[in-house]
């Protein structure tokens, strides 16, 4: 899974960057995605599969605060970034006349820029308040990484004002923006029922059947871990939500968009033939 997330993703962002069609505000946001992906895979998944395989189980406070506060920017940074794709899908399909003039450049690096600012910015702050804290020891982390819930409980103190910040932290980063992609999605809900035409039908769902299904992905199994009833206590779950958190869930991304969208499925049977006539 590790490879097909590297494989796939990379390939995302290749084809974006070589193929012209897809050069558009939709697929910049996408090439975002596959880089945060990538990032937030290699981020995890390498330690994981070394304490699996019992290559070696320790790792040095260093290495476990720089992978709790990557861990950290990349969610975050996802959080903020599949927000901005919502609002893209609502202005081409709400208002497709005005979509080149609102979604220009200057938007779609601001909205990219905004996103990995976000991601830094809160991520750096929760990562630093949990690596102050005092930890007395025997510091053995019950997960398969360091994961930031499952250092606190190491702490040799109260956590409660860390366990709000991270509280706050989800109400902004999860709950906001997916009330602001439900609602983005109503208006394209009520922008459908006006089409008329099968070709419009299919055209629009296709596109944002794809962005929907990575959204219910991301939001649905990141609520359920640190906002589900008993958040921080059950172990065992926080262990295959992390899991499918980390490998799964950047693995499906690139299958999702390139299954679903034709654009894609052209641009690679257009690299296929140029590499056959090399």
């Amino acid at each position: 899974l590790y490879s097909a997330t590297l494989m796939g993703n990379a390939l995302v962002f290749v084809l974006i960057c070589l193929d012209y069609r897809l050069h558009s505000p939709m697929y910049f946001f996408l090439c975002h995605l596959s880089i945060v992906d990538i990032c937030y895979a290699s981020n995890n998944v390498p330690h994981m599969l070394r304490n699996l395989l019992g290559q070696g189980r320790t790792i040095s406070f260093a290495g476990c605060g720089t992978q709790i506060h990557l861990y950290l920017i990349f969610a975050l940074t996802e959080c903020v970034l599949l927000a901005a794709m919502s609002y893209d899908r609502y202005v081409a399909i709400c208002h497709p006349l005005r979509y080149a003039l609102i979604m220009n450049r200057r938007v779609c690096l601001t909205l990219a820029a905004v996103s990995w600012a976000f991601g830094f910015l809160f991520g750096t702050l929760q990562a630093s308040l949990a690596l102050h804290l005092p930890f007395c020891g025997p510091c053995e982390v019950d997960h398969f990484f360091c994961e930031i819930l499952a250092v606190l409980k190491l702490a040799c103190t109260d956590t409660t004002a860390n366990k709000v910040l991270i509280f706050a932290v989800c109400v902004c980063f999860l709950l906001f923006p997916l009330a602001l992609i439900l609602i983005s999605y109503l208006h394209i809900l009520a922008t459908i029922l006006r089409i008329r035409s099968a070709a419009g039908w299919h055209k629009t769902f296709s596109t944002c059947g794809s962005h929907l299904a990575v959204v219910g992905l991301f939001y649905g199994n990141a609520i359920f871990m640190y906002m589900g009833p008993g958040s921080g206590n059950s172990s065992g779950r926080e262990k295959v939500l992390s899991l499918f958190y980390s490998l799964v869930s950047p693995s499906l991304n690139p299958l999702i968009y390139s299954l679903r969208n034709k654009q894609v499925k052209e641009a690679l049977l257009k690299l296929q033939r140029r590499k056959r006539v090399f």
